[in-house]
């Protein structure tokens, strides 16, 4: 399972460890890897799951470009409602999956996307996570124009489909309730993690990590939620639209699903595999068992490292590894230098350079580099227009958490579920993300990194709090 603890676990250590996770400790650094799926495994040319009678159902659940064109992977940045309001021209709001178009004081829901087939970032078209449930043209017809909204197109096939499935969320906002915590999310040390994996009977899927509060609630329109829509835009006790947010989507073989829920595992996602609204379990036995113990509070300390089928490395970093989370990434992928943008609000951890001390350490990740330079990212641009990127209340403001290298010769693009908040320094070495748990997706793709680097360009935030 090429799992990485200080060496190779095989499948019955990792459930092991799962229960005990003393046994795993600090993995050695070690770059992800930068093959693409091998063309054997590759979906570049494959149609299916358009719903017409001349296109096949697809075998699995896939990152969606548009219905019925799977990837490999996609990656999705939705802009704030400050810079690009509303949705693009001519596009109109629904609720496909639940829910009424709420009038929020702002919404945005226009984006920019890249996937494996064309890895530079290109304005979207539509509705994010609306448009991509429509009808698809037939394999038959013309080529149809350039694929939008891959988010609504990859959640629609699970939604309305008869995958199993996992949905987590660290903010449900009561629906569905979680028993162990109280008030619209639950705090630390729950992982601070969103999202969506699926797959079919023999364990083959995708997995989709959102930064999006409230969405997604449900995994199935047989178990809709019951206060509340599960559409963007379409959710009346959370706007999470307003600001920006980012979606990444990774097809899994078996052998990945299993990594992936371990991870989750891991970073004591929340979510309850009791209820049918968020985890329909099956497949292998293998994977139902995993799938059985999610939505506890581990008691890992110990991170998590595994390079996937597609070359995707995977972190898991665990509530109990009280370190800030940024610089942790930083140290794993050999202490390269990285530009991140977050919800960066209080309590702030300031950019990091090379002389910066990170007292806020564990003796379990002796064997990783120092951690490098982190540069903290407060604007960025698309289109010649200037993006916010740090967090707050307001339109103007960032929730997607995404970060690029700015050293080294490799090129990575770094997508996580967790912010730059917590502490270098203690005495509080576990408040805020430093005390919870995440996950964090690293692609070595040259035009990917570039254009994400390009997009996150702009002010950063100094190395030292103000003066006050």
């Amino acid at each position: 399972m090429n799992l990485k603890t200080m060496g190779i676990f095989s499948g019955a250590i990792l459930l092991l460890a799962l229960a005990c996770p003393t046994f795993a400790q600090a993995p050695t650094p070690s770059p992800a890897a930068s093959a693409p799926f091998p063309p054997s495994a590759t979906l570049a040319g494959t149609r299916c799951g358009a719903g017409s009678p001349d296109s096949p159902a697809c075998p699995a659940p896939y990152p969606m470009l548009a219905k019925g064109h799977p990837v490999d992977w996609w990656f999705v940045f939705k802009f704030n409602a400050s810079t690009f309001p509303g949705c693009s021209a001519g596009a109109t709001r629904a609720c496909p999956f639940g829910g009424d178009p709420f009038a929020y004081k702002a919404f945005g829901q226009q984006f920019a996307y890249a996937s494996s087939e064309a890895p530079t970032l290109q304005q979207g078209a539509g509705c994010v996570g609306v448009t991509g449930a429509g009808p698809a043209a037939p394999v038959s017809a013309p080529a149809p124009a350039p694929a939008t909204d891959p988010v609504g197109a990859t959640f629609d096939q699970v939604y309305n489909g008869a995958f199993h499935y996992v949905v987590w969320n660290d903010q449900f906002y009561q629906d569905p309730p979680i028993k162990t915590c109280s008030g619209n999310g639950c705090d630390e040390p729950w992982g601070h993690s969103k999202g969506m994996v699926a797959w079919n009977d023999a364990g083959e899927g995708m997995v989709m990590q959102v930064s999006t509060p409230s969405w997604p609630a449900s995994g199935s329109a047989r178990f809709p939620r019951k206060t509340e829509g599960n559409t963007l835009g379409c959710l009346k006790k959370d706007d999470n639209i307003e600001v920006s947010q980012h979606f990444f989507a990774l097809r899994l073989s078996k052998a990945d699903l299993m990594q992936v829920l371990a991870a989750l595992g891991n970073s004591s996602v929340v979510t309850d595999a009791a209820n049918s609204q968020v985890v329909s379990n099956g497949g292998p036995p293998e994977v139902q068992q995993l799938v059985a113990k999610l939505g506890e509070k581990s008691a890992s300390s110990s991170l998590i490292t595994t390079v996937l089928s597609s070359g995707v490395e995977l972190i898991s970093k665990p509530s109990q590894l009280p370190v800030p989370p940024w610089q942790m990434v930083s140290a794993v992928l050999g202490g390269v230098s990285l530009r991140v943008a977050s919800w960066w609000d209080s309590p702030q951890i300031y950019s990091t350079d090379a002389t910066t001390a990170i007292a806020c350490w564990s003796p379990s990740l002796a064997s990783l580099p120092k951690p490098g330079p982190v540069e903290i990212a407060l604007t960025g641009q698309w289109a010649g227009k200037s993006i916010g990127l740090s967090g707050g209340s307001g339109p103007s403001f960032n929730h997607a958490k995404l970060g690029v290298s700015t050293s080294g010769t490799t090129h990575y693009a770094i997508f996580g579920d967790m912010n730059q908040q917590g502490a270098i320094a203690g005495p509080k070495c576990d408040r805020s993300q430093n005390g919870r748990g995440g996950m964090f997706f690293v692609v070595v793709q040259p035009q990917l990194a570039d254009s994400i680097a390009s997009l996150i360009t702009g002010t950063s935030a100094p190395t030292e709090a103000p003066m006050k």
